[in-house]
């Protein structure tokens, strides 16, 4: 069986093919900051190069395309033709992708070949998937980490490499150790492991800790803010982070190239979130 199974939600474009992305980016000081698109869905859905250019106006650097069939952005369906046409329009807006978030198919030997493709046509850099909730054992997690690291063999010919997103899942316990513990260390050294920091929060970890665990792994991070009372539903700076430890455990340990901020919705409309968010990640990060 093949357990791999990963969630299709969030996926979509990059930029920066073979040569090596960290030689590419600014200094610390001058880290990208992107927006994960799965915060504005419904405006993607609606005209998706607009909303491109209002992002870029906001100040976002770099976005991170998601797979996400409910918001009809879904780039792992995309024509190259139709990939080529959304990398013109990056590089007339001057910002970028780093990294894609992709379907199951990405990681299978006959879905690979269409991954390895629309990313180099978009220029991304890391190719990232997540475990379902499907995936549920300990054998199951190690199932994942074998085919993931069979993947970035065959990713690392092309410039590309593959990363590892977390949800909740990998931070409850299964038979007392953490999956993501047992994830760390099996995949490979050279896999990213893009550390979603809401789940973390949720589930009662210190994601400065984590970042400083894993030294020169964690180079792009889904910046959130979560509380007990009102979840995912709040803005940066309103929950439960210490924003000061994670940035620098990130800048100083972690190895970050960019930051992606990722809202799952507030009591503003998407883009009004987006853009205060952005406002709030300046204050918050100086």
């Amino acid at each position: 069986m093949n357990n791999l199974n990963f969630i299709s939600r969030r996926s979509f474009l990059g930029l920066m093919a073979a040569a090596p992305l960290a030689a590419a980016l600014p200094s610390s000081k001058q880290i990208p900051v992107g927006l994960e698109t799965v915060s504005v869905a419904r405006e993607f859905a609606k005209d998706m190069i607009g909303t491109l250019r209002a992002v870029a106006g906001m100040g976002y650097q770099c976005v991170e395309f998601f797979s996400w069939k409910e918001g009809g952005q879904f780039y792992y369906d995309w024509t190259l033709e139709y990939a080529k046409q959304v990398r013109a329009a990056l590089d007339e807006l001057n910002i970028r992708c780093y990294s894609t978030h992709n379907p199951t198919q990405a990681f299978t030997p006959d879905g690979i070949g269409k991954a390895i493709d629309l990313n180099k046509v978009l220029g991304a850099r890391y190719v990232v998937g997540m475990a379902s909730e499907k995936v549920a054992s300990l054998d199951d997690f190690k199932s994942v980490a074998e085919t993931l690291n069979r993947t970035n063999e065959t990713l690392k010919k092309h410039g590309l490499r593959v990363a590892y997103h977390n949800e909740v899942i990998e931070w409850k316990p299964v038979d007392g150790k953490l999956p993501m513990e047992l994830l760390a260390a099996t995949l490979d050294k050279s896999i990213m492991l893009q550390l979603d920091m809401g789940p973390c929060l949720e589930t009662g970890n210190d994601p400065a800790a984590w970042i400083n665990r894993n030294p020169g792994r964690i180079h792009s991070m889904h910046i959130k803010d979560w509380s007990p009372d009102r979840g995912y539903k709040v803005l940066l700076g309103e929950g439960i982070a210490h924003w000061k430890d994670i940035f620098a455990a990130a800048e100083k340990t972690g190895g970050i190239e960019y930051y992606l901020i990722e809202e799952e919705g507030s009591e503003y409309s998407e883009m009004d979130t987006a853009r205060k968010c952005f406002r709030l990640f300046r204050k918050l990060h100086g």
